[in-house]
């Protein structure tokens, strides 16, 4: 599996799960992390952009107002999102490298082909 391919299944659960919007910030957040952080494209950066864009999304669902219960769970949620993202973080770390404006663009163009 070349460096900007993820599984197929990866690829249905992002066009699957995610309203454009969330595509947008996902895509986004992927060429952040490759051009400023040198993270590589691949099933990890996959996996941190998913999990980024999932705070994302319980960010915006929180409600302040909220009774007792459905902020636990928006609390326990954002744990665990969180504990994922450190997981994923460190991983990415451990590959840094250059990345070209040409393996970034295929990795994303992977994302948002037809299936």
């Amino acid at each position: 599996m070349s460096s900007h391919k993820i599984s197929p299944y990866l690829k249905e659960q992002f066009l699957r799960e995610f309203s454009p919007s969330e595509r947008f910030y996902f895509l986004k957040k992927a060429k952040e992390a490759v051009f400023i952080d040198g993270y590589v494209p691949g099933e990890d950066l996959y996996q941190y952009c998913y999990f980024l864009t999932q705070k994302k999304r319980l960010e915006t669902m929180s409600d302040p107002g909220a009774n007792g219960m459905v902020r636990y769970l928006a609390v326990e949620g954002r744990k665990d999102i969180d504990e994922a993202l450190k997981i994923y973080k460190v991983r990415l770390e451990k590959n840094k490298r250059f990345v070209s404006y040409e393996e970034c663009e295929n990795f994303i163009r992977y994302l948002e082909g037809p299936s």
